[in-house]
């Protein structure tokens, strides 16, 4: 039989398969996976798998082929930082849930999400959630992120739980397709799932009040349907996004705005740091790159340059 996996807890897998049933499957001990990914999940959420049934009347399997991903986008692994972790495969659209404070997104963060994927090749879209709680000082930052991201060439929506129009147009941008939700803890990525999917009642968790930071609610990757065609992947909220396996001399060609420009680059391997004759640091003394984003990528760079 064939399936999509829906659900994974790290040694069980939640199995759709074509008739619409879910079973729960195992992986075969000499299962063939792909020799080039290298990863601490051999499956991921949103991966064709064949299995063999072990039990029809409680619905078990055994997983024995893995179909080719047409992608796959991955992180650092959270037990080991020199080994990859498939966060979902087979995804349309990577969505990044961010907010301006209760918790404070860092651009940081943002960057590296977008980055690996641009990296990774899959469309991203930035939502900034929880605009109704921002108070005069933080409104400039939502602004900042909209003319910053927007003039990069992303997407970006701002929304709230309590605004329905806001919601109904996110929810027109990812139907029909499958989306990654991703973001840190507390970012209210669960509850805007549960506005989406009516009937869904994700766990959720207020931001601990000490500390400004959320909790984490979802502990393995799943995937569910949305009511009017597409699927959503909700990913556990994470507190790094480490990046793996970027070159530091490739890594301009993943800022949509820097691409544009480096072609005009005096040297065709400039860095973009001290060469003379660089386009991409005459575009942030001409506003036309952003310097926010231009330090983010100097940041990035340093942090690639450490790992030899």
């Amino acid at each position: 039989m064939r399936g999509i996996v829906y659900k994974s807890t790290g040694s069980w897998y939640s199995v759709r398969d074509e008739e619409g049933h879910y079973w729960d499957a195992r992986i075969k001990g000499k299962l063939k996976i792909d020799e080039d990914i290298s990863s601490t999940n051999p499956i991921a959420v949103g991966d064709t798998v064949a299995f063999d049934v072990e039990d029809d009347a409680i619905k078990t399997g055994m997983i024995t082929e893995v179909a080719d991903r047409h992608n796959y986008i991955v992180r650092v692994s959270p037990h080991n930082k020199y080994q990859k972790h498939i966060i979902a495969a087979n995804i349309d659209q990577a969505l990044l849930v961010a907010s301006v404070a209760d918790p404070r997104t860092s651009t940081g963060f943002i960057d590296r999400f977008l980055l690996t994927a641009e990296g990774y090749h899959i469309p991203a879209i930035l939502v900034v959630n929880k605009i109704d709680l921002l108070k005069p000082k933080h409104k400039h930052i939502l602004d900042n992120w909209t003319e910053i991201y927007g003039r990069a060439g992303y997407e970006v929506f701002p929304v709230s739980a309590l605004d329905p129009g806001s919601l109904a147009t996110l929810g027109d941008r990812i139907k029909n397709k499958t989306t990654l939700f991703s973001g840190h803890s507390g970012v209210g990525k669960s509850t805007l799932i549960n506005l989406l999917i009516p009937g869904k009642s994700l766990r959720t968790q207020v931001v601990s009040g000490w500390s400004g930071k959320g909790q984490h609610t979802t502990t393995f990757a799943e995937m569910f349907d949305l009511p009017g065609g597409g699927r959503i992947i909700d990913t556990p909220g994470v507190k790094e996004f480490g990046l793996i396996d970027f070159e530091k001399e490739e890594l301009a060609h993943y800022f949509p705005e820097m691409r544009k420009v480096m072609k005009h680059c005096k040297f065709n391997n400039c860095l973009h740091i001290n060469e003379p004759g660089c386009a991409v640091k005459q575009a942030v003394t001409d506003k036309v790159i952003s310097e926010e984003r231009y330090v983010s990528y100097v940041a990035i760079l340093e942090s690639i340059e450490k790992k030899y």
